[in-house]
């Protein structure tokens, strides 16, 4: 099969992955210790889980989009 054929070249597979990983490391943030009823844990209201988090999300899917809309190099 010629390589033309391929709407993504080797960098966007790449940056799709490198992507992917950033979005499961912002999704790994936002986890954190599991509450009950007796127990109250203030953790929930961390700045990790409510800032930082989401913008780490936000920067992966956003370097994903770049991914596929990334015309290769010809």
């Amino acid at each position: 099969m010629d390589k033309r054929n391929f709407a993504f070249d080797k960098v966007n597979f790449i940056l799709l992955a490198v992507g992917m990983a950033i979005v499961v490391v912002g999704f790994l943030l936002m986890t954190g210790a599991g509450s009950n009823d007796s127990v109250y844990e203030p953790d929930i209201f961390s700045v990790r889980r409510i800032k930082v988090a989401p913008i780490v999300c936000l920067f992966g899917f956003v370097s994903m989009i770049y991914a596929v809309v990334r015309k290769p190099k010809n």
